[in-house]
């Protein structure tokens, strides 16, 4: 058979490699954000009686089927109870509250899924994790995928399978 008629063949497919995306760990709902300074006196003081007033007359279904990041963008000494009564008065409607930024959530999120992948599967493995995503990828995720990874592969590489760049190698 001569150069021209033989099959192709897909080497990536043979070599063995698994493909990790992280870009599958976003969250699937969409974050909304919830930032106490639009109810703090002057940006500075948050008053019980006002906030309490302003949390029972707030539009809490529009965070229905959403995640919820509560957090305060000034910077007031805001009381732990504040972001317990949000979480109070969101918490039937959200997918999800959580006190921070919509990026501390993404990271979040991500450390939640991450802890939950079964990484045995992985043992003896060459493993890369890809590189390209259409959202950024916080760098904590890599980090703490490269934590995991680590005791049990074989190889960790990042990038595409056509072209990777090395990260760890079992002696």
């Amino acid at each position: 058979m001569n150069e021209i008629n033989k099959p192709l063949v897909n080497r990536v497919a043979q070599s063995g490699l698994i493909t990790l995306k992280l870009e599958e760990f976003f969250p699937a709902e969409e974050i909304c954000t919830f930032d106490l300074k639009d109810y703090l006196f002057k940006e500075l003081i948050l008053r019980e009686k006002d906030f309490r007033a302003a949390l029972k007359t707030h539009d809490w279904e529009q965070y229905s089927e959403k995640n919820l990041a509560v957090f305060c963008s000034t910077d007031a000494i805001i009381p732990m109870w504040a972001y317990m009564l949000v979480t109070v008065h969101a918490e039937p409607f959200a997918t999800r509250v959580f006190q921070g930024t919509p990026a501390r959530f993404i990271e979040f999120s991500f450390f939640e899924k991450i802890s939950k992948i079964d990484f045995s599967k992985y043992q003896d493995q060459r493993v890369i994790v890809k590189g390209c995503a259409d959202q950024p990828i916080p760098p904590f995720a890599y980090a703490e995928l490269t934590n995991k990874l680590r005791p049990v592969a074989k190889s960790i590489m990042f990038g595409e399978p056509c072209s990777t760049v090395p990260i760890y190698k079992r002696k």
